[in-house]
């Protein structure tokens, strides 16, 4: 299964609507939080630079679970940028736990960057 579909068959998951209302507020509020956080090597942030493969948030427990990859396997925040971003995480209202998974593949590429951090780039 690509990240592709990965993130789809996450996105249609059917909740009920009230369930369905918490975990879009509480999601909205998560993606605020990653978008404070800035690679440390590229001037924007972590979400739009499309560093991030997966959200799943569960507003019922609290809990938030990432995977996410970084610019460059030999990156010399590796070791430490996974807690940076599970700290930021966990500062949101309603999140009791969370967790990053570091994963490499797909290899991260200027193409899963958003529009937005490619103008902040000047690369558009």
């Amino acid at each position: 299964m690509s990240i592709f579909d990965w993130l789809h068959r996450a996105e249609t998951t059917a909740a009920p609507p009230d369930r369905e209302a918490a975990e879009d507020g509480l999601r909205a509020e998560v993606i605020a939080a990653l978008r404070t956080v800035y690679d440390p090597e590229i001037p924007v942030n972590i979400y739009d630079l499309g560093l991030i493969y997966g959200l799943d948030v569960d507003a019922a427990a609290g809990k938030v679970s990432i995977r996410m990859t970084l610019t460059a396997p030999g990156c010399p925040v590796a070791a430490t940028f996974p807690g940076t971003v599970e700290r930021a995480v966990q500062a949101v209202d309603g999140v009791r736990e969370a967790h990053v998974e570091l994963v490499w593949e797909p290899p991260w590429s200027r193409e899963l960057m958003s529009e937005i951090a490619l103008l902040e780039l000047g690369l558009i």
